[in-house]
């Protein structure tokens, strides 16, 4: 795998996980953002060398400090929060312990381009300059991109392991089946057509629809198309016609999303609004939120598989028609 193929694995991984952690954010799904403490434990450690802890696993919410490296004199507060307010916040809660630290502020969802401009009220005298301090996404990626090819292949190994798991494939197949019968169920207030039947290459779709961040979760889960043509089937040979169904559920969500934002932001947009209707359920059995998660996302990228959602490259067609 060459130079630009490892980073744009990492461009797309660390976009795609800032886009969930907003859309997750504002559900107040907050599993992510704790899960994100940890991941940037980690990743700063591996990209600057430093030797961050998680003083939370220690001192339960630690005022104004999420992560500490003693060897290094560095603190580091992680937000999916990005405001000059948040930053002074945390500056002026009790760090009279880490006199003579360095204060670092990492964003993890939101582009913190406009704070490294601006100036702090810093009432500890902690070494913090907004330029090089304040990290977020872009930031970060451009750092990367400047890494010699053995360190980037260190990162791209690094996200490549933490941020896609294996899942076990019966208990996917077991929560997919599930999830298929409540929104069976469901009243999506829309008429029922035919599938597309035109075919075409999935990675013309993605490009032909610029879907640059759900590239990645399209190409994890297009393995899952096989299993959810097991499931579908199984139930439409019974009469139950669940795939007609959910397809068409599915696509009535993009047809009321397609028009706001950006390609991207209408596919997850796509994967809540189907959390949403799944969570209010009267037939909804709570199972894990990430598993819950994990079936959203491989409906969904099915329906896109299916050309029930987004522009088929070929013929020109379109959900929306």
């Amino acid at each position: 795998m060459n130079r630009k193929r490892h980073f744009d694995f990492i461009e797309s991984k660390l976009s795609l996980l800032a886009t969930r952690l907003e859309m997750r954010g504002g559900l107040n799904i907050l599993d992510l953002h704790l899960h994100s403490e940890n991941f940037y434990l980690y990743f700063f450690n591996l990209i600057f060398g430093w030797e961050l802890q998680n003083l939370n696993a220690v001192q339960q919410n630690a005022a104004g400090v999420d992560l500490v490296d003693t060897t290094n004199k560095i603190i580091v507060q992680v937000s999916a929060t990005a405001t000059k307010y948040k930053i002074e916040s945390a500056l002026a809660k009790d760090l009279s312990t880490y006199r003579g630290y360095s204060f670092k502020f990492i964003s993890i969802s939101k582009d913190a381009k406009d704070l490294r401009t601006k100036k702090f009220s810093n009432p500890h005298n902690l070494k913090f300059s907004p330029a090089e301090d304040i990290h977020d996404i872009p930031s970060l990626l451009g750092f990367i991109n400047t890494m010699e090819i053995g360190r980037q292949k260190e990162v791209y190994e690094f996200l490549k392991k933490e941020l896609k798991s294996e899942p076990d494939p019966e208990k996917v197949e077991s929560n997919l089946t599930t999830i298929i019968k409540i929104l069976s169920k469901e009243d999506w207030s829309q008429t029922a057509s035919g599938f597309e039947i035109i075919p075409y290459d999935i990675e013309e779709k993605i490009s032909y629809n610029q879907l640059d961040t759900a590239r990645v979760l399209i190409d994890d889960y297009k393995i899952h198309y096989p299993r959810i043509e097991k499931i579908y089937s199984e139930f439409d040979r019974l009469g139950a016609n669940k795939s007609l169904s959910i397809l068409n559920g599915i696509r009535t969500e993009y047809l009321t999303l397609c028009s706001v934002g950006s390609p991207d932001q209408c596919f997850f947009s796509i994967i809540e609004k189907v959390v949403q209707k799944i969570r209010v359920s009267a037939n909804y059995t709570p199972i894990p939120e990430e598993e819950l998660a994990l079936c959203v996302h491989i409906l969904v990228v099915d329906a896109f598989i299916r050309c029930k959602i987004f522009k088929n490259p070929l013929g020109d067609t379109d959900a929306r028609s």
